[in-house]
């Protein structure tokens, strides 16, 4: 049939469209990985080899990429410099 549902279960209240999930390894999944496989409807676990600060902001990245649109965009004034833009994201 042309209507096959491949969806499955990741936890009792995470669904994923697609069952593909990118291993938790520091040279497999960092944010960008678990972008792209969350669009493809799977799920990327980052990896535990960084702080604690840094696995939070990657999550942070993944959250705020949902479909492409930045949902809470960074925005600065004309008067404020590049470094303070940086400072920001």
């Amino acid at each position: 049939p042309n209507t096959v549902s491949i969806k499955s279960m990741f936890t009792r209240n995470i669904s994923l469209n697609t069952p593909i999930v990118s291993a938790a390894m520091d040279t497999v999944t960092e944010f960008r990985m678990a972008i792209a496989i969350a669009r493809e409807g799977g799920i990327g676990v980052i990896h535990k080899n960084m702080s604690i600060k840094e696995q939070a902001k990657q999550v942070k990245k993944v959250k705020r990429s949902e479909a492409g649109m930045i949902l809470e965009p960074v925005t600065i004034s004309a008067s404020q410099t590049v470094l303070d833009a940086n400072k920001l994201m």
